[in-house]
C-alpha cells in the first residue's frame, strides 16, 4: 500500500491535519502594509447533510458573468470511498447557488476539484483518485475478525461494497490517476475523464498567449515529480515542461498543492504548500520570467498558512487567499502591488472554531467585487467582499 499513498493522503494518516504540528513562522521584513478589505455578505452555499461532507473547492467565472464552483462532495468524511465532483452555479454574483450537480463520479474516491475557464470558454475541471481510506477499512476488518469491531454494520457494509472493485493491488493501481474533464457548452455536457499528468487542488491557469499551464505533482509516480505541465490545445492534451528546484536543504517530496498566476507583465508566479521541517505549513513561491521555461529556486515569502489560490485583479494587483489552521482558525487574504515580489499583511476573510477547513479560492466579478469559496467542517461557504483601497 505504500506506493498508493501520497500527498494529502499520507499527511492525513501521519496526523498532519492535527493542530500539534502548527508552529509560527517569521514574518517577512519586506511585508507591505495591510490592505483595506470589507466583507459584504457571507453565504453558506450548501449546508452539510448526513453523508454529504464537502471539501477542497474552486470557483471560476464564465464568459457571461455566471460563477461556477466545484467541490469533492457526496462524502461521509474527510477520507472515505465516496467522493465525487459536484458543480454549483450562481447567476447573481454569488448571493445564491444552485443545488450541487454531479459531473464526475468514478468508483474510487474522487478528491479535490479544480477549475479553469479558458479564453475559448471551455471549462476544465480536475480531480484525482485515491485509496487513502483503505487503511481505516483494513483496520476495521481486522477488528471484526477479532470480534472487536467499532463501526456499525451499515457503515462497514457501505465501505466494503464501495471497495469491492479494488480488492487487488493491480485494480487499485489501474484506477489511480490525475484526471480532467472538459465542457465546451457551459457545463451542460462533459467529456469522459482523461489524464492531466499532474494534479493540484485548484487546477490549471490560462496564459495570455493561449497556453494553459498546470503547476502540480505527478502523484502516483516514483520518484514523484513537482513541476509544470502544459497544454497547447485548450486543455485537450498535456505534456510535461519542467521540474522545479527545491529550496536549499529541502526536498521536492516535501511540497504539495501548487497554484499559479500570470501577472500583467507576463511574469509567472507559482505558490505551493510546504511540509519541510524548515518551512512546515508555510506557503512558498517560485517565479518565471521566460514564460515558464525556467523558474527561480523555491523560496519563502514569510507567509504561514496553506494552501494558496492566486488571482490577478483587474487593476493588476495579485491576490492570494489561503487557509489558516491555528488560533484564530479561518481564511486569510494578502495582496501584492509588485507582481509577487512582496505581499501585504493579511486580511481576515473568515474565522471559526478549530476544525478541518480552508482551500479558499477567489474570483473577481465584473463589477470588481470578489467572491471567495472555501470549506469548513464539511460545509461549502463563501464571502462576497471588496478591497476598499
Amino acid at each position: 500500500m505504500k506506493k498508493e499513498l501520497s500527498r494529502r493522503e499520507m499527511l492525513f494518516w501521519t496526523g498532519i491535519f492535527g493542530t500539534s504540528l502548527f508552529r509560527p513562522s517569521s514574518i517577512s521584513a519586506q511585508e507591505q502594509a495591510v490592505f483595506n478589505g470589507r466583507i459584504l455578505e457571507n453565504v453558506t452555499i450548501n449546508p452539510v447533510q448526513p453523508n454529504r461532507y464537502q471539501g477542497w473547492p474552486t470557483v471560476a467565472k464564465l464568459p457571461n458573468g455566471d460563477l461556477i464552483a466545484v467541490v469533492s462532495g457526496g462524502r461521509e468524511q474527510h477520507v472515505c470511498p465516496f467522493g465525487r465532483v459536484l458543480l454549483f452555479r450562481s447567476t447573481d454574483g454569488g448571493k445564491t447557488w444552485s443545488e450541487g450537480e454531479t459531473i464526475l463520479n468514478y468508483p474510487a474516491d474522487d478528491r479535490d476539484a479544480g477549475i479553469c475557464v479558458t479564453a475559448k470558454g471551455t471549462i476544465l475541471v480536475t480531480t484525482f483518485t485515491s485509496f487513502a481510506y483503505l487503511p481505516a477499512l483494513e483496520q476495521e476488518r481486522k477488528r471484526r475478525a477479532e470480534g472487536k469491531g467499532t463501526w456499525d454494520d451499515a457503515r462497514f457494509d457501505r465501505w466494503n461494497e464501495a471497495h469491492k472493485p479494488f480488492e487487488t493491488l493491480e485494480a487499485r493501481q489501474k484506477e489511480l490517476g490525475c484526471w480532467m474533464i472538459r465542457s465546451e457548452d457551459g457545463g451542460k455536457t462533459w467529456s469522459k475523464r482523461y489524464s492531466s499528468i499532474v494534479n493540484s487542488p485548484h487546477g490549471p491557469i490560462q496564459l495570455k498567449d493561449g497556453r494553459i499551464l498546470y503547476p502540480g505533482i505527478k502523484l502516483w509516480e516514483t520518484p514523484r515529480s513537482v513541476g509544470i505541465a502544459e497544454s497547447l490545445d485548450d486543455g485537450k492534451t498535456w505534456h510535461w515542461v519542467t521540474e522545479l528546484e527545491a529550496a536549499e536543504g529541502e526536498m521536492l517530496s516535501q511540497y504539495h498543492e501548487l497554484h499559479g498566476v500570470e501577472t500583467a507583465s507576463g511574469r509567472l508566479i507559482v505558490q505551493l504548500r510546504s511540509h519541510a521541517p524548515t518551512s512546515n505549513q508555510e506557503t512558498l513561491q517560485t517565479e518565471s520570467e521566460d514564460g515558464g521555461k525556467t523558474w527561480t529556486r523555491i523560496h519563502k515569502i514569510g507567509v504561514w498558512g496553506i494552501p494558496s489560490h492566486l488571482t490577478k485583479l483587474t487593476d493588476g494587483r495579485l491576490l492570494m487567499t489561503y487557509g489558516y489552521r491555528r488560533d484564530p482558525f479561518g481564511n486569510l487574504a494578502r495582496v501584492s502591488k509588485d507582481e509577487g515580489r512582496t505581499w501585504s499583511a493579511p486580511f481576515r476573510l473568515s474565522q471559526c472554531p478549530p476544525c478541518d477547513l480552508g482551500y479558499p479560492a477567489t474570483v473577481q466579478r465584473d463589477d470588481g467585487k470578489l467572491v471567495s469559496v472555501w470549506y469548513e467542517a464539511g460545509n461549502l461557504k463563501s464571502a462576497i467582499w471588496e478591497i476598499a483601497d
